[in-house]
């Protein structure tokens, strides 16, 4: 049988993204980032902003940009997604129109911004795919913006939606919706990993997401210029918060963002043993260095290893066969 089949019998594979989400706005940063990702490969994610990326007035020709570029010959790693208005914006459902309507299989998600509660998730999902389905595409994925009280009051229950595969937290609108009941530097490194209504908000969304095997995707470090800061926030928001992908806002974040938290090379040279040597005994215990290794083990050191390729680790030979896709029932004839 094959990993994935014997670690999760019954269970729903957690989902796993690219540990970096750039944002882009306009078409001059839209365009480069496209090409940066052809340069790296798809080690990261793009979302083009609608949002806050067209000029007011210009909203209707902002998607109509956004279509353009996703439907480029240079959206060659087909992940690239967009960030719509919000359900309750006049904008929105002539935002899904036009991205959804002429690029569906060429977005590789659609980001929702401000939902107060799962019903406007609901009510958005619907949008969404009647205008998916029409241009032939099914469960386009659904990534959410946990930015208010109410949004954060129902994550859960937006976790459980099965369209949706990520939800990020929106520091700076939630911070604000205290209206300075919260401070501002609680928007930055260090307060942001230590006031605790924005610890308790970060908790949530992470604690909702692998109840539900989503990707928690933390907020945006507002340091451009220093690269250093990019990389502790990674890192604290990984090791500490349990997120596993994070925004960025400049190209110079992209490379800290991912080594954060991309795994050691140690770490993916044993958990390549231990699941080489669990396949041997058809994924029985093993005690491997005077440590006992069981499924529940297993399964960390197969996420490890599913981190490792989607960071484009150079992986050892016997992982690289254990992540080998399934074979269908026609290639095995």
């Amino acid at each position: 049988m094959h990993p994935s089949e014997v670690l999760f019998q019954g269970e729903r594979q957690p989902l796993l993204l690219p540990a970096c989400d750039h944002y882009a706005g306009s078409e001059k940063l839209m365009r480069k980032s496209m090409a940066l990702q052809q340069e790296l490969g798809p080690v990261f994610d793009i979302t083009f902003d609608c949002e806050d990326g067209a000029a007011a007035g210009n909203e209707e020709a902002h998607a109509r940009l956004v279509a353009e570029l996703l439907n480029d010959a240079g959206n060659t790693q087909k992940r690239i997604g967009a960030r719509v208005h919000d359900v309750s914006s006049p904008h929105f459902e002539r935002d899904v129109e036009i991205i959804v309507g002429t690029a569906a299989h060429n977005v590789a998600y659609i980001v929702l911004p401000k939902p107060d509660s799962v019903q406007d998730v609901m009510r958005a999902i619907e949008t969404i795919n009647v205008h998916a389905h029409k241009a032939g595409r099914q469960n386009l994925p659904v990534h959410v913006l946990i930015e208010t009280h109410g949004a954060l009051r129902g994550v859960f229950a937006i976790a459980a939606l099965p369209q949706v595969e990520c939800l990020s937290f929106g520091i700076m609108d939630f911070v604000s919706s205290h209206y300075g009941a919260i401070p501002a530097n609680a928007m930055r490194t260090p307060n942001q990993f230590v006031h605790p209504l924005v610890v308790r908000a970060k908790l949530e969304i992470a604690a909702a997401c692998h109840a539900y095997g989503k990707v928690p995707s933390h907020n945006v470090t507002t340091e451009i210029k220093d690269s250093a800061v990019v990389a502790t926030d990674a890192q604290r928001a990984a090791a500490e918060f349990g997120y596993t992908r994070m925004w960025s806002i400049h190209p110079s974040q992209i490379k800290p963002i991912v080594k954060a938290f991309t795994p050691r090379l140690s770490e993916v040279n044993e958990a390549a043993a231990i699941l080489h040597e669990a396949q041997k005994t058809q994924w029985g215990p093993i005690n491997q260095h005077g440590r006992l290794h069981d499924r529940a083990s297993y399964r960390y050191y197969w996420t490890v290893l599913q981190r490792a390729r989607l960071a484009g680790l150079s992986l050892p030979e016997t992982a690289a066969a254990l992540l080998d896709p399934k074979p269908t029932a026609t290639e095995t004839k």
